[in-house]
């Protein structure tokens, strides 16, 4: 079992920063493959990022791609999401999630988050 909790999400103007956190409780945390899912209203949950156990790998959505940089801190048990030249359509709830595999699909991930809201207003 693992506890996934996220933090760092506000308000921000457009152009902005923000660093989202995700802690990790339970198993060994560098055993599991973690992902950024982030939905906005009235949309479904979409991929938004992922990282390999070790950090070496890393791959983004398109429309996060050159903007938002997935970290770990397997010391720390801690997954970091550093999203930079934030845009209004940013705004959604953003959840981290965690599997033993790396992947881009919500169904395949077992352990979930409660989310943390971004706004970026223009």
């Amino acid at each position: 079992q693992v506890q996934l909790v996220e933090s760092g999400g506000g308000s921000v103007q457009a152009g902005g920063s923000l660093r989202l956190s995700c802690a990790a409780s339970g198993h060994t945390f560098s055993s599991y493959c973690v992902a950024w899912f982030r939905q906005a209203p009235g949309k479904e949950r979409e991929f938004a990022a992922a990282i390999s156990r070790s950090g070496a790998n890393t791959d983004y959505a398109e429309s996060v791609k050159g903007r938002f940089t997935m970290s770990r801190d397997n010391a720390k048990n801690t997954v970091y999401l550093q999203m930079n030249s934030l845009k209004p359509e940013d705004t959604a709830v953003y959840f981290c999630a965690a599997d033993r595999r790396f992947g881009y699909a919500e169904y395949q991930y077992d352990y979930w988050g409660q989310g943390t809201q971004v706004t970026v207003s223009s």
